[in-house]
């Protein structure tokens, strides 16, 4: 089943309830998402993207995951 731009989000949402979050693509595997959430203050850009990840519950791990490819943009606000 081929995820959507608002499936995404949704899984973000659950870990990030207050974030600002941007997801757009519309081939259904390959997408782009902006994250903007305190919680990152102080977190180098890996730990932040990290924690992303986590958030989408194994939506891409290995060849078979739901999600082929996220560009992934996260920051505290400024």
């Amino acid at each position: 089943m081929a995820l959507l731009a608002k499936d995404i989000e949704e899984l973000i949402r659950e870990s990030f309830p207050t974030a600002q979050i941007t997801v757009s693509g519309d081939d259904g595997v390959h997408f782009a998402a902006q994250v903007i959430d305190e919680s990152f203050r102080g977190q180098n850009r890996v730990q932040q993207q990290r924690a992303v990840m986590k958030a989408l519950k194994g939506k891409m791990d290995g060849p078979n995951g739901e999600l082929h490819a996220l560009a992934l943009t996260t920051k505290a606000p400024e």
